[in-house]
């Protein structure tokens, strides 16, 4: 499961994570070399639902012709939409840019994504784009940068939205809301993960009975074992979460972790007993059958062989991109910490 394990192992210093979250300056010297001009840089529709950028060579009423590179294109000048200046490239919130249009927003997300650049504000929002690749933003180095930080004084970051929920949870005396929302494969399950792992860790109380898992380390540990009963290999997504999610996270007046609890809803039943060829079923069967823990496979009477099982091997059996024994290893570990 992405994002259990920290990338250098826990002994090695926490990579810099400096170009993932901020423009340097190499890089704003580089787009003020653009070529614009405020008056005829345009953004054109390209025919397939996308934008180029152009050049007004003339106007004739309501007909506006573009140099689209070297080629000159005839559009209507409602299909214009104006380019921002090049100080604005990659802003860390399109709702300030100068010119808000469409393709000016889809630019800035863009430029900013190419760039490694995967947060970006918009107004009260904070858009992700997932990059399917492990960035070092997420690590405590990472988190310290955010604590007690405004979201004005930082870099967009989900860690930037949990401190800001925090502080206005602190200040104001009232319950806050974090709403995390995207279509399968957005990246929902890791930045909700991400969210849980800030709290547990800044706002740890540090206490802990001997012998006895910390509170911050059993919510924590929920993911694991979430993932592993409620996620599955989709066509479009190789840990989709197949149910939705309530957290709640409690604190005491000293705004320190007092406990957890979540309402799990809509899990797609369906899947137990039917895959379709390139889908799996939930991660759980595929870990037990891994061998990592062998005694489980025993205690449930199951056989060697997943083919024995027709309900969860219709479809795919492994997943490259997901270490079943792995997988098994982090659920066993949490069912421990957690008691059960």
């Amino acid at each position: 499961m992405p994002g259990h394990v920290k990338a250098g192992g826990s002994k090695e210093a926490d990579p810099d994570p400096a170009e993932f979250l901020w423009i340097s300056d190499e890089m704003k010297r580089e787009d003020g070399l653009k070529p614009y001009d405020a008056k005829k840089s345009v953004w054109v529709p390209d025919g397939e639902g996308g934008y180029d950028e152009a050049m007004i060579d003339t106007v004739d009423g309501d007909k506006v012709t573009c140099k689209v590179g070297w080629e000159p294109k005839t559009f209507k000048s409602a299909q214009c939409m104006q380019v921002n200046p090049p100080k604005m490239e990659k802003f860390d919130d399109v709702s300030n840019m100068t010119y808000l249009n469409e393709a000016s927003v889809l630019w800035n997300l863009k430029a900013r994504y190419v760039a490694k650049l995967i947060y970006t504000y918009s107004g009260l929002f904070c858009v992700v784009i997932n990059p399917y690749k492990r960035y070092p933003i997420y690590t405590l180095r990472t988190m310290e940068l955010y604590i007690g930080k405004r979201r004005n004084e930082c870099w967009p970051h989900i860690f930037a939205i949990a401190e800001g929920a925090y502080q206005g949870m602190v200040n104001s005396g009232c319950n806050q809301s974090i709403l995390i929302t995207g279509e399968s494969g957005a990246g929902k399950t890791e930045n909700t993960k991400k969210v849980i792992s800030y709290f547990a860790t800044v706002c740890s109380s540090g206490k802990r009975k001997e012998g006895e898992a910390s509170l911050e380390d059993k919510i924590v540990q929920t993911n694991p074992v979430l993932e592993a009963w409620g996620n599955a290999k989709t066509v479009r997504n190789d840990n989709s979460s197949r149910f939705g999610k309530f957290i709640r996270i409690h604190f005491n007046q000293a705004g320190k972790l007092s406990g957890a609890d979540m309402v799990v809803y809509l899990l797609e039943k369906s899947r137990l007993t039917y895959q379709q060829p390139l889908e799996r079923c939930y991660h759980a069967f595929y870990n037990i059958m891994s061998d990592q823990v062998p005694s489980i496979k025993e205690k449930c009477l199951l056989s060697d062989n997943i083919l024995d099982y027709w309900f969860v091997s219709q479809g795919k059996l492994t997943v490259p991109s997901i270490d079943d024994k792995e997988d098994m290893q982090f659920a066993d570990e949490a069912f421990d910490i957690l008691g059960f």
